[in-house]
């Protein structure tokens, strides 16, 4: 009885640390890209609120507090109402099987630094993302609004497109390690990460991770210029908050996926794991907001080509070529 409740006490303590830690960096992801942007068009970015413009991503959050929660008239309203948090619900769990670095020693006990480690946590990553489809599709069709109806259509095209291609990628990671266990997969990068050896999966995870994520140049679901917002047009406050807050804690969570997949997890010299995993993330992160920077947004066509022509057949030719390979070696 007392392992049970020590045992579920340190899962409540796991979920509330890293439920902390999301918030909180997803918060100010939104800083870290409005000032890099910033710097990136050669202006300043947030510098009122706070020292740098540090305090912003709080005023951001008061102002949405603030801000009158509507519902358009027509709309269904349970559906209108859930759809933000079903976003942002599965973006929090699909972090809940990512690593942060080996076992921890405490009290004669060991103790996992990762919430729950699942034989399948892969499979556990791709359902929550696929789940949070229904956010999207839901949220458009619920507004009773054109605009938000389209966007909705848009998103749930894109993102069931991306999800093709970002499931076959990583097919050739799980042969390498023969399990769908993240830990497990960790564990096989021992002498070497497997971007090294999978660098065209790792090309095609990283740029269906941004679709997922409906970013630039993949942002065609709110496409201000032709659906004023899209998806989420008729959402006001912290509901408008919560997609945007899915749409940040998705980047990191892609980040974490993408350091333990590819980069050898929390491995690397002089630092702890932790850090490690954390500088992983982040790279990550700024790398999504790079290209947001750079690159135009794609046409509709353009985008379900890359990903139906290009994407696919390209992760379909690198699965046979791994087991080829495998074969002879």
């Amino acid at each position: 009885m007392v392992s049970w409740i020590a045992g579920f006490t340190i899962l409540i303590v796991k979920l509330a640390i890293v439920l902390l830690f999301l918030v909180g960096a997803a918060a100010y992801l939104v800083w870290v890209e409005r000032k890099f942007l910033a710097r990136l068009q050669v202006r300043y970015g947030p510098n009122r609120a706070g020292p740098f413009g540090l305090l912003q991503p709080l005023a951001d959050v008061v102002k949405m507090i603030a801000k009158e929660d509507t519902v358009p008239e027509g709309a269904d309203r349970v559906l209108f109402l859930l759809a933000p948090a079903v976003v942002a619900a599965t973006a929090f769990l699909m972090f809940s099987v990512v690593p942060f670095g080996k076992d921890l020693t405490l009290w004669g006990k060991s103790i996992p630094l990762v919430v729950t480690d699942l034989n399948i946590g892969l499979l556990f990553v791709f359902a929550m993302s696929s789940l949070g489809v229904y956010g999207v599709a839901l949220g458009g069709w619920a507004s009773n609004s054109k605009y938000g109806l389209l966007g909705g259509i848009r998103g749930a095209a894109q993102m069931i497109s991306y999800e093709l291609s970002l499931g076959l990628s990583l097919v050739p990671v799980v042969m390498l390690a023969h399990s769908f266990s993240i830990m497990d997969i960790v564990q096989a990068q021992a002498k070497y990460p497997f971007i090294l050896v999978q660098p065209v999966a790792f090309l095609i995870f990283i740029i269906s991770a941004m679709a997922e994520s409906k970013r630039i140049p993949f942002d065609l679901p709110e496409a201000e210029n032709e659906l004023v917002a899209g998806f989420h047009t008729e959402y006001s406050g912290m509901r408008f908050g919560l997609f945007f807050l899915g749409e940040y804690v998705h980047i990191i969570v892609f980040g974490g996926i993408v350091s333990v997949l590819f980069l050898g997890g929390w491995r690397g010299p002089w630092l702890p794991p932790i850090a490690w995993i954390l500088i992983k993330i982040f790279l990550v992160a700024l790398f999504m907001i790079w290209v947001r920077g750079t690159l135009p947004r794609l046409r509709y066509d353009q985008l379900m080509a890359l990903g139906w022509k290009v994407l696919i057949p390209l992760a379909l030719l690198n699965i046979l070529a791994t087991a080829v390979v495998g074969l002879l070696v």
